[in-house]
C-alpha cells in the first residue's frame, strides 16, 4: 500500500510539472476563406497577415470563417455564425469567438466564427458595408455548402456580441448590400439568417432596417447597467413586439458590458445565462435533429 501511495504522489507531481506546450492545445477551428483568392477587387490584400495577440485579432483583409464541427452523434443540423465584438477596431476572438463556438459544438450545433473587415481600425481601407458583405457572404456560403457540412440550410443563425451584434443585426434585419465584384453563384442565395442571438449589441444599425412579423426569431441579452448597449436591445424588443414578430429578451439587473458567456462574472444569473440560449433554441426546434416542430 505504501509503495502504491508513493507512485500516486510521483504521478501527481509529474502531471503538475508537465510543460504547458506539451498539453493538448484547444482546437483552433478549420479556416474557410469567404472568397477563394481574396475579396473580388482586393485580391492583392489577401496575403497581408492578420495580427493576433492574447484575446484579439485585427488587420482582416481576407475575411474568413473558423469552423467548429458538432460531434456526429450529437449533431442537430442547426448552424450558427458567431460575430465577435471589438468596436470594429479588432475582434475578440477568444471569449466572443472560439470559446463560444466550442460551446455550441458540444451541444450539437455546427459553429463558425466570422473574421470580418474592420472599418474603425486605424488606417483601414474598409467601410461598414464591407463588413456587411462579409457577414452576408458567410450566410450564403454555408447555404451553398450545407450538404458538405451536414447542416440544414433553413436553420442557419447568427450570434453577435457588441460590435458583432451590430453586424448581426444588420444581417438579420436589413436588405443585403451589393455583393463584392460581379458576384457569383453563391451570391444568388439568400443572405438572411433563420434566427438570431444578439448579446449586448451596440447602437449602430442600418438606415434600411425593417422589422416585420416575418423577421427571424430573435433572442436578446444585455445588462441594465450597460451604458453603451442596454438601450439597443430594448429598442429592438419594442420594434419586434410592435410588428408581432417572435422575440425573447433577458435583461439582467447588473453585469455591465462584455459578460459574454458568463465565464468571468460574479453574478450567478449571468454565469447561468448560456442555458437560456439552450432553452430558447430548444423551444424553437433548433436542437432537435431534423428541426422538430416547436413554438416559433
Amino acid at each position: 500500500m505504501r509503495r502504491l501511495f508513493g507512485w500516486v504522489i510521483v504521478l501527481a507531481v509529474t502531471a503538475l510539472m508537465t510543460p504547458a506546450h506539451a498539453q493538448r492545445a484547444p482546437d483552433p477551428g478549420e479556416r474557410i476563406d469567404l472568397w477563394q483568392g481574396g475579396v473580388p477587387g482586393y485580391e492583392d490584400r489577401a496575403s497581408i497577415p492578420e495580427e493576433s495577440r492574447d484575446y484579439w485579432t485585427r488587420s482582416i483583409n481576407n475575411p474568413s470563417l473558423r469552423y467548429f464541427a458538432a460531434s456526429p452523434e450529437r449533431r442537430t443540423g442547426a448552424a450558427v455564425i458567431i460575430m465577435p465584438g471589438g468596436g470594429h477596431e479588432l475582434l475578440v476572438t477568444t471569449t466572443e469567438g472560439r470559446d463560444v463556438a466550442r460551446w455550441f459544438a458540444e451541444r450539437g450545433v455546427d459553429a463558425f466564427v466570422l473574421s470580418y473587415r474592420l472599418f474603425r481600425q486605424e488606417g483601414s481601407p474598409w467601410t461598414i458595408t464591407d463588413a456587411r458583405r462579409d457577414a452576408e457572404r458567410a450566410v450564403r456560403l454555408l447555404r451553398s455548402r450545407a450538404e458538405e457540412f451536414h447542416i440544414d440550410p433553413e436553420r442557419i443563425g447568427v450570434m453577435g456580441f457588441s460590435a458583432g451584434g451590430e453586424l448581426a443585426r444588420m444581417t438579420l434585419l436589413s436588405p443585403p448590400v451589393a455583393p463584392a465584384g460581379d458576384g457569383d453563384a453563391i451570391d444568388e442565395l439568400s443572405s438572411q439568417p433563420d434566427f438570431g442571438i444578439l448579446v449586448f449589441p451596440g447602437p449602430l444599425a442600418a438606415d434600411s432596417e425593417a422589422i416585420t412579423k416575418d423577421s427571424p426569431p430573435l433572442l436578446l441579452s444585455a445588462a441594465n447597467d450597460d451604458e453603451c448597449c442596454a438601450q439597443p436591445v430594448v429598442d429592438i424588443f419594442d420594434a419586434y413586439r410592435a410588428a408581432g414578430a417572435s422575440v425573447e429578451l433577458h435583461m439582467y439587473a447588473a453585469g455591465g458590458h462584455a459578460y459574454n458567456m458568463g465565464e468571468a462574472t460574479p453574478y450567478v444569473s449571468l454565469r447561468n445565462w448560456p442555458e437560456r440560449i439552450t432553452d430558447w433554441m430548444t423551444d424553437r426546434g433548433l436542437l432537435f435533429s431534423g428541426g422538430a416542430e416547436a413554438e416559433r
